[in-house]
């Protein structure tokens, strides 16, 4: 049952109760739809309410049904909407927790609004690439001041009842709630039933009007800020349009206004790749073959081995969490340096008004430091964080092994070396994993946890949740080397150095790449992470795959010293202090150079050409890892490069938008590529997996 019916004296009290957060799917809308009827026909109910089971009130309209026959199924959003309206007794919502989107737009449909102190309320849609399509942003104008429902309804963020209660005019809560939200929504409810029992009418949120003092300048103002600051995305500008509708149109015109507008939404390839992204990002949490309640293991002490970079930002994670944390270094001196860099960081967020003074107080209280393995003996998770070098991971691995007591977890922050090796320098495997931080890793959202043959469920299970509360999107990998993001951007980066050769300089291709929406070019990337990182992993690859060719550019940039910012060059030119990337006539020298050794004259090579040798490569291989195992879904991989790797968020990943180009579409211009004589042959081989999808006319994502 979806809503339980319950009497209350002389109220009725509707509860939604559709776990986990009360959505306004099907069977909830008949159910609801049924109740009210039932009410209003008992003549010994006075009033109506509506309220939620658990900690919400309502999340609002079930999205796995948007675009199917379900969503207008009747009682349709609308149509129950209208009945809550005509009903002749008064119907309350009593709000708690969150109402957000749908369940927000059913309450304002009700004759009253009550709330409990802390209810989160939002109209979320503009996070899809839609807007409010239920009246949303016809009748939150109407309760508010329109500037304040415009900023609520084009940012989606939430905001507290008691803010919006003190609003002056407000009309949207009748009253706070202290005390028992129940309790005090059913006296409410009774005394309006009492109220309206002679047949006074019942205030309708669509009898009132919306009024600003100057419409046309402010909301040519709004429309001027959403572009400047939301221009990839066509959502912000059209919540523009139809909160001006509630203002200048009548009710009824501006409802069919803000249906014509979010139908049209809908169908945007914005909307359906932030729709992908919002239930990709779910999914990543679902391993397969690991139950849901797989009992975790208890997390109460990190240790961290490595202060530098990436152990910094790895303990600053845990200490922002509550987590104490005892990071362990070979000598005082890259101690001291460690936390000094943890104290700059920390430090310049108190400066920015983003961390109370307090707050940093309490974090750096919970770090400790230590050169004696035997100290980390309590931690229930250690992290590795030293160079990526198997012989220096065998060192740190066999101290772990020796002195972590059993049941801890120990886990590898490498990005491209093999785990099971990693696990076998220990005599406990099934307790290590990978946990791959991304840098710098106290800010970026992605972390690949990494399953070893040997890594048991319950570590799996434990770090996932570890992630959550860290505030990271955990994705799962297989074992390979590079794992997911790092085994694709390869091949990403295999292109751009053939690009280069072939006739481009390297800030057309990262001006093209970034076009497309990249936060970063390849070129600018490289020198943002090191150049000499790239370096290493080639060498290796020279040894283990003689076979895989390389352009030698980056390897002649890196015998010059140019190793990105940190060296004050690299594929750029960098003045001291700064970041900003100048073009840099030595490495087209460089360039040029190589490229007249091969005997190739360069050619014009457009920006289409440039995005879809990058981004198909990520595709390409994307593939042959889901072919391989190494990731379980096409929505893994999306994950990773939209939270990891700077992939536009309005376009859902490199598997999303393969699947929005057409496979079939995708295939062909593959092989129009592997026709490049300059190319590496083989290079544009469609994985097998690409070629049966394409041939049978399906999709990577569902």
């Amino acid at each position: 049952m979806a809503v339980r019916y319950d009497l209350h004296g002389e109220v009725a009290v509707l509860t939604l109760d559709n776990p986990p957060v009360n959505g306004l799917g099907l069977a909830t809308r008949r159910e609801l739809s049924a109740g009210l009827e039932r009410a209003l026909a008992d003549p010994a109910v006075v009033a109506i309410v509506v309220t939620g089971a658990g900690k919400v009130f309502s999340g609002g309209a079930d999205i796995k049904e948007f675009g199917t026959d379900r969503a207008i199924a009747e009682p349709n959003l609308h149509s129950l909407i209208r009945q809550v309206e005509l009903a002749g007794k008064p119907v309350v919502a009593a709000m708690h927790g969150t109402c957000m989107g749908g369940g927000l737009e059913l309450s304002l449909a009700c004759h009253y609004r009550v709330a409990a102190p802390g209810t989160k309320v939002a109209l979320p849609e503009v996070k899809l690439g839609l807007l409010p399509g239920a009246g949303g942003t016809q009748r939150l104008p109407r309760v508010l001041d329109v500037e304040t429902a415009l900023n609520m309804i084009v940012s989606g963020e939430p905001v507290a009842s008691e803010l919006l209660a003190s609003l002056p005019g407000q009309k949207l809560f009748e009253q706070i709630v202290d005390g028992e939200l129940l309790a005090g929504a059913v006296a409410f409810a009774a005394a309006k039933g009492h109220e309206h029992a002679g047949g006074a009418p019942l205030p309708r949120v669509r009898d009132l009007k919306a009024r600003h003092a100057n419409p046309d300048a402010f909301f040519q103002f709004a429309r001027n800020t959403v572009k400047a600051m939301a221009r990839h995305f066509p959502a912000p500008a059209k919540c523009v349009d139809a909160v001006e509708a509630a203002v200048k149109r009548d009710i009824d015109a501006g409802l069919a206004y803000e249906r014509e507008l979010f139908m049209a939404l809908m169908f945007t390839p914005e909307s359906q790749a932030l729709r992908h992204a919002f239930f990709a990002e779910r999914a990543a949490s679902k391993i397969p073959d690991v139950p849901e309640h797989t009992p975790l293991r208890r997390i109460a002490k990190v240790g961290v081995v490595g202060a530098g970079t990436m152990g910094g930002g790895i303990s600053m994670n845990f200490l922002n969490a509550g987590l104490p944390v005892t990071i362990l270094e070979t000598t005082a001196e890259a101690l001291e340096r460690g936390v000094a860099t943890i104290r700059r960081n920390y430090e310049a967020q108190v400066k920015k008004g983003k961390l109370k003074e307090d707050k940093y107080q309490q974090r750096m209280a919970l770090l400790t430091t230590t050169l004696a393995y035997a100290d980390l003996a309590d931690c229930d998770l250690v992290i590795e964080a030293v160079y990526e070098d198997l012989g220096v991971k065998q060192q740190v691995f066999g101290a772990l092994d020796e002195v972590v007591k059993p049941g801890a977890i120990l886990a590898s922050n490498t990005s491209t070396l093999d785990l099971n090796r990693i696990a076998g320098f220990t005599k406990r495997p099934a307790d290590v994993v990978g946990l791959h931080f991304f840098s710098p890793a106290n800010v970026m959202k992605l972390l690949e946890v990494v399953r070893g043959e040997n890594t048991a469920k319950d570590v799996l299970a434990t770090v996932m949740q570890l992630a959550k509360t860290i505030r990271k999107t955990a994705v799962v990998s297989g074992v390979c080397d590079g794992f997911i993001g790092n085994r694709m951007i390869e091949q990403y980066s295999r292109q751009a150095g053939f690009l280069l050769e072939e006739g481009c300089t390297p800030q057309q291709v990262d001006k093209a790449v970034e076009a497309f929406g990249f936060a970063m070019g390849p070129f600018r990337m490289g020198d943002l992470a090191g150049n000499d990182i790239g370096w290493a992993i080639r060498k290796r690859r020279y040894v283990e795959q003689p076979q895989m060719r390389y352009s030698q550019t980056a390897d002649l940039l890196c015998e010059m010293g140019r190793y990105g910012q940190k060296t004050g060059a690299g594929w750029y030119d960098y003045a001291p202090g700064k970041r900003e990337a100048i073009p840099s006539p030595v490495v087209e020298e460089m360039v040029a150079k190589h490229r007249a050794g091969l005997g190739i004259t360069a050619r014009t090579i457009s920006d289409d050409e440039i995005v879809h040798r990058l981004v198909y490569a990520l595709v390409n291989e994307g593939a042959k890892i889901l072919e391989d195992g190494i990731a379980s879904k096409a929505s893994d991989i999306d994950m990773v490069y939209l939270t990891g790797y700077g992939f536009p968020l309005w376009r859902g990943g490199p598997m999303c938008y393969a699947d929005s180009q057409g496979l079939f579409n995708v295939v062909q211009t593959m092989k129009a590529f592997a026709r490049n004589p300059l190319d590496d042959a083989g290079f544009w081989e469609p994985a097998p997996l690409l070629e049966r999808l394409a041939a049978e006319g399906r999709r990577f994502t569902a």
